[in-house]
């Protein structure tokens, strides 16, 4: 079968309001500095009142989308399959991945009645990033919303590792990656945050109960869910889960993990962070343009690495295109 799109993703459709903010303003609410938090309507809206004042930056997000934004601005064909409202937010997230040139299956797939998902993006003057997510009726995601024709003509089947907080999500990530075994799509999986890892450690052990294609993780997040804190041990037992593993590293740059492959280390590039938010999803994003687009594992891990270093040097999860081309470019 000839595929049509490089990636399909899954994911929290949420709407990103990202704003500096001081640790004192953290403590003061009570926010865990550096982890993602799931909070209910109530508990957003108070925090979004508080940070009015800051004239925070709004825009359509959740991991995937901002991986599939990145890999589409690149020339990639990107797919997103997610579920919002007929909502101002809803309205919001729609027009900007349109704009993007994100495809998406028909109104059917991703209307419910309802209120759109957020995300408080919190940046404190050292860059780290805190977040706020009130899922909303993204909490609602199901197999329902899953254009499974579009998701055969598909490359990848990307899943965000939030999904697996929702036992209904989890229903729609066994059933799409059963789906795409039998249907010559390959896995990829974002461990997307700490706090994932931590907490919903048994949802993942399920994912990868046979081994996938691809994942994406950072450092704490292979040491934590390895057990291991020797780094070459953590590396073999995150190739026990998949035949291709990316770690990345923040300011130690990344690593690719293949069996087929000697460790390839990514150098990183010199940045003054602002905002780390977007920093993962921007490599992954970058990643998986690479691979599907005739560039090699180390190609692939200097373009996503470039386009990572960019983003954390503003505030906001994405790059605008003209940017991205410019990187694209200089990477020839």
């Amino acid at each position: 079968m000839i595929k049509k799109y490089d990636v399909f993703g899954i994911g929290n459709a949420l709407v990103d309001s990202v704003c500096l903010v001081t640790d004192k303003f953290l403590e003061d609410n009570k926010i865990e500095k550096g982890l993602m938090t799931l909070v209910d309507d109530q508990k957003q809206m108070s925090i979004i009142d508080k940070i009015k004042g800051s004239e925070p930056f709004i825009q359509s997000g959740g991991s995937v989308t901002n991986s599939i934004y990145t890999l589409s601005q690149l020339g990639g064909s990107g797919y997103l399959s997610f579920l919002i409202s007929d909502d101002e937010y809803g309205k919001l997230f729609l027009e900007d991945i349109r704009k993007s040139g994100i495809n998406t299956g028909d109104v059917n797939f991703y209307i419910k009645p309802g209120m759109t998902g957020s995300c408080l993006v919190l940046t404190t003057p050292d860059a780290e990033r805190t977040m706020n997510t009130c899922l909303a009726v993204s909490s609602e995601y199901s197999s329902d919303n899953i254009n499974f024709e579009d998701l055969a003509l598909s490359k990848y089947l990307y899943i965000e590792g939030y999904l697996v907080t929702s036992e209904i999500a989890m229903e729609a990530i066994e059933k799409s990656i059963l789906f795409s075994r039998k249907n010559d799509v390959k896995i990829a999986l974002t461990f997307s945050d700490l706090s994932m890892v931590k907490y919903f450690r048994k949802n993942f052990d399920k994912i990868l109960q046979e081994k996938i294609d691809l994942i994406f993780c950072n450092k704490d997040e292979a040491e934590t869910f390895t057990g291991e804190k020797n780094f070459k041990k953590c590396c073999d037992k995150m190739l026990s889960y998949s035949d291709l593993v990316v770690i990345t590293m923040g300011s130690e740059g990344s690593v690719i993990l293949s069996k087929s492959h000697d460790l390839i280390k990514i150098q990183p590039f010199k940045a003054n962070a602002v905002d780390t938010v977007g920093a993962g999803d921007t490599f992954a994003g970058g990643f998986l343009y690479g691979i599907n687009n005739e560039l090699d594992y180390e190609e692939s891990g200097k373009l996503a690495s470039a386009l990572s270093s960019k983003v954390v040097t503003k505030l906001g999860p994405r790059l605008e295109k003209n940017i991205i081309d410019n990187i694209k470019h200089s990477m020839r």
